[in-house]
C-alpha cells in the first residue's frame, strides 16, 4: 500500500496543530546563517503537500519539491494553482533515488521524513544522493524523531485527530528490538450527505540512534555543523522528542 494515498487529500485539515511558520523560519535561518555562498537554489526533499515548500519560496528561495506520493504533489499543484504560483518545480520520485537537473545550493527535509526510510542503508543513499546535487560547501537541514519519541508518544499508544469534517483514528505498534513502528491509520471523512466514508493507510517509521544519523552523515561526505533539539537551538539530548541537523556539504 502507498504511503499518504489515502491521507493526502486530509492531511494538512488533520495537521493543523504544525508550526510551518516556525519551522520555515528556523530552515531559512540556519541556510543564511551557514552558507559559504548565497543560498537561492534550495531542495524541499519529501515536500509532501508543499506548505513548507511555499513558506521557503516566500522567504526568496527558489523551489523545487520532490515527493514520492502523487497524491500528496497533486495537492501541492492545486495550492499552486489556487495561489497563482507557476515558480515552483515539482517531481514526483523517491528519496533514495530521485535526479535533478543540476545542483542545489541547499537541502531541507522536515516532519520526520528520514525516518521513513526503514533500512540504514537506504538513508545513506538519500544521504549520498542530497551530497552528489549539492554545491560544495552546500547546507542541508533535516530533522529526525528520536528514540524518545518512538517510545514515549508513539508506543503502543492509540490516538483520535478530528477535525471539522474529518477524524482520524491512529494506532501505533512500536518493536523495541526491531525499531520499527507501525502507523495503522483509519481516516472517516464526511460526504454531502451526511454519510463518512472510511480509507485505510498503514505507515511506518524506523527510529534511529544520533550516533547512526552522524556516522551516516560522516560517511557521505558531510561536515556535521550543528545538531539542536526540536527546531529551537537548544540541546539535542535524549529529552527530545526531534534533532534537527545542520550539515555541510564537503568536496
Amino acid at each position: 500500500m502507498k504511503q499518504y494515498a489515502s491521507l493526502a487529500s486530509v492531511y494538512d485539515r488533520l495537521n493543523y496543530g504544525c508550526d510551518y511558520e516556525k519551522i520555515a523560519n528556523f530552515l531559512a535561518s540556519e541556510i543564511k546563517e551557514n552558507e559559504r555562498v548565497s543560498s537561492s537554489l534550495v531542495l524541499d526533499l519529501a515536500c509532501g503537500t508543499g506548505r513548507l515548500t511555499f513558506l521557503l519560496r516566500d522567504r526568496g528561495f527558489d523551489m523545487t519539491g520532490i515527493d514520492l506520493s502523487e497524491e500528496m504533489l497533486s495537492q501541492a499543484k492545486a495550492l499552486c494553482h489556487k495561489e497563482g504560483v507557476s515558480d515552483i518545480l515539482w517531481l514526483c520520485q523517491d528519496m533514495r533515488s530521485f535526479e535533478l537537473y543540476g545542483t542545489v545550493d541547499a537541502c531541507v527535509c522536515t516532519l520526520d521524513s528520514i525516518n521513513y526510510l526503514t533500512k540504514l542503508s537506504d538513508v545513506k543513499k538519500c544521504f549520498s544522493l542530497v551530497h552528489n546535487y549539492l554545491i560544495p560547501d552546500g547546507v542541508f537541514v533535516f530533522d529526525v524523531n528520536t528514540p524518545k519519541r518512538f517510545k514515549g508518544f508513539y508506543g503502543c499508544n492509540d490516538y483520535i485527530v478530528e477535525g471539522d469534517t474529518t477524524l482520524l483514528a491512529w494506532q501505533n505498534d512500536y518493536n523495541e528490538k526491531s525499531k520499527l513502528c507501525k502507523f495503522y491509520l483509519s481516516i472517516f471523512e464526511e460526504q454531502a450527505d451526511g454519510s463518512y466514508q472510511r480509507y485505510d493507510e498503514v505507515q511506518t517509521e524506523k527510529c534511529y540512534t544520533k550516533k547512526q544519523i552522524e556516522s551516516a552523515l560522516l560517511e557521505c561526505g558531510f561536515e556535521i555543523l550543528h545538531v539542536y533539539g526540536d527546531y529551537e537551538k537548544k540541546n539535542a539530548d535524549e529529552h527530545c522528542d526531534k534533532w534537527c541537523f545542520t550539515v555541510r556539504c564537503k568536496k
